[in-house]
């Protein structure tokens, strides 16, 4: 019973651990355990930051995490044109998010 109860303690640990991890990207790296991305990321997601510009904070890994939240947020917001047709707002005038028009 024993052997039982160790690999499924593994398992769960290892599933607990990718949970944790599964918010930030990675995208700029880190130095020990994300912790200062992680914080970052999980204030930008409670405040609703969507432009990077708006992120802050004295520990650079924080404002990372936050730069990360934020760039997914634009990454995934859908742009229109007036007529509701989807646009690239890099190459299109009159391409504003969805929820301007």
């Amino acid at each position: 019973m024993t052997l039982l109860i160790k690999p499924t303690l593994a398992l769960a640990a290892v599933l607990f651990v990718g949970e944790c991890f599964a918010q930030y990207s990675g995208k700029y790296g880190c130095t020990d355990d994300c912790s200062g991305h992680e914080a970052g990321y999980a204030w930008a997601e409670r405040n609703g930051i969507d432009d990077p510009d708006d992120c802050g904070g004295r520990s650079q890994s924080f404002i990372e995490g936050c730069w990360d939240y934020a760039e997914q947020q634009q990454a995934e917001e859908v742009h229109v044109t007036e007529d509701g047709e989807e646009c690239d707002p890099d190459y299109d005038d009159d391409c504003l998010p969805e929820d301007e028009w």
